[in-house]
């Protein structure tokens, strides 16, 4: 009996030092998710291959401290040209042609696998938290997803828009931009909320995760009236966006700054990795702009929405002990590579068969080594987007990117093929009849992946529409 008693204690023994090592093993990791940031807006360029790929008149010197402490990737992008799509195909590693491609979508992100669930599965420890803008009509809550702290199911009214600030109506119908001395887009809180998680889980030893899900740049534009006077006197902006919204930028900015700060205070950087993406390109317009000056989003053709670059592609920053500071890497990535990748940093492994099939992504921590090889686990070494509710679809497969245009009856109209390994302009560059085979084989790859996860069609939205109609003649 008590050579029994003694083997228990010393298998709870064992069972301990185990979970002790693989907590200690575990690194922390931190997603931070800005809103509408598009891949040139910072005070860095977004490539050194192309010198109009900055602004002079912003300043994200925290963002650019981020940059230069780990890897810069030139060609990261969004899952989608707006906000909820990307943050749920983000939050379960699925494309969106799988997992819904516009606000509404039949997925239950809670009934996958989402970023929480695959951390836990490579090591039960972690403690999860999201802060912030979790989406729109994203069906299950934070919790439900695997989370243990969250701000709830959050949009984009919880970070300021215009009725929310007393203004009735859109963006237009109110002053073109707000003061708020205290907390502008809730910047300040959104990151209290994060340090606070942080430091609470460093005193229990538990590895984290936390993602941090900005408001701005998202509209309404809201920044402080120091940090508006300090843009004032810069005179006249170098594109098309007012001094207020270079001012949130820089609110912004700080916020990652104090984010970074606390990993150093708190001396976990030797075991802490950072990530920085956006949801989407940045807009078009913002409200006060002057759109005679150069395009908000410059030098990239097209804006958020839009399947072009200027709506897709955006900064993408990663940091860690295992990433080389003050590295470029030109491959293409994208937002719904994360589960992967963290899954893999926490020490998951054979995640070709413990993570689901709906995980379309691919591991990054390849590229940390070796940032110019291609990712030899990407199938077909491809990137999916799709929008069949504005007919368009797209491909990025190494240097090319495809476009495909959908007809109503969701037949193919035409495509468009682009040479992006040195120049992401696609404006007047269709190489589609001259490199015609290249564009047929791409199109044929599109096509293939989009019957295989059984992806919406411009028909569907069309009958959405045509049923909404009807109810709307019959009220």
């Amino acid at each position: 009996m008590k050579r029994s008693w003694m083997l228990c204690i010393l298998l709870l023994v064992q069972f301990s030092v185990l979970q002790s090592i693989a907590a200690e093993k575990s690194p922390n990791i931190i997603l931070i998710l800005t809103d509408d940031q598009g891949w040139s807006q910072m005070s860095q360029l977004a490539d050194p291959r192309v010198p109009e790929a900055v602004s002079d008149y912003l300043e994200t010197p925290n963002m650019v401290r981020l940059a230069k402490s780990g890897m810069q990737f030139t060609s990261g992008y969004s899952p989608a040209p707006l906000c909820t799509p990307t943050r749920r195909s983000i939050l379960c590693g699925s494309a969106t042609a799988r997992c819904g491609s516009e606000f509404k979508s039949d997925w239950v992100p809670a009934n996958h696998m989402t970023i929480p669930k695959a951390l836990k599965m490579a090591n039960p420890e972690y403690r999860c938290a999201h802060f912030g803008k979790w989406g729109e009509q994203m069906i299950s809550t934070p919790e439900e997803c695997g989370y243990d702290v969250s701000d709830g199911m959050t949009g984009n009214v919880t970070g300021g828009m215009p009725n929310s600030l007393g203004v009735k109506g859109g963006h237009n119908d109110g002053p073109p931009h707000f003061i708020d001395n205290k907390d502008p887009k809730r910047t300040r809180t959104v990151t209290d909320r994060a340090i606070d998680f942080m430091q609470t889980q460093n005193s229990t030893e538990h590895p984290f995760y936390v993602q941090i899900s900005y408001y701005a740049q998202h509209l309404s534009v809201v920044c402080t009236q120091e940090m508006l006077e300090k843009y004032e006197k810069k005179g006249t902006p170098d594109r098309g966006y007012p001094p207020a919204w270079a001012a949130m930028m820089e609110d912004l900015d700080n916020g990652v700054g104090r984010l970074l700060d606390t990993i150093e205070e708190l001396k976990i950087d030797d075991n802490t990795y950072v990530f920085f993406t956006a949801d989407n390109g940045g807009r078009g317009t913002v409200p006060g702009g002057d759109q005679s000056r150069l395009e908000t989003n410059h030098p990239l053709t097209g804006a958020k929405h839009s399947l072009y670059e200027g709506g897709i592609r955006v900064p993408f920053l990663a940091a860690g002990p295992e990433i080389p500071a003050d590295t470029i890497c030109h491959i293409p990535v994208v937002g719904y590579d994360f589960l992967p990748t963290f899954y893999q940093l926490a020490g998951g492994e054979n995640a070709n068969n413990n993570l689901t099939q709906d995980v379309d992504g691919t591991s990054l921590c390849p590229l940390f080594k070796k940032p110019d090889l291609p990712l030899a686990n990407r199938k077909n070494n491809a990137v999916y987007f799709h929008r069949p509710n504005r007919s368009f679809s797209a491909l990025r497969q190494g240097d090319y990117k495809l476009m495909l245009f959908w007809k109503p009856d969701g037949s193919v109209r035409s495509h468009e093929l682009y040479d992006l390994s040195r120049n992401p302009i696609e404006s007047d560059r269709d190489l589609s009849e001259t490199n015609a085979a290249k564009a047929e084989e791409m199109q044929a790859t599109l096509l293939s992946f989009l019957e295989s996860v059984d992806a919406e069609k411009p028909t569907d939205f069309k009958a959405k529409r045509k049923t909404k109609q009807q109810k709307g003649k019959q009220n």
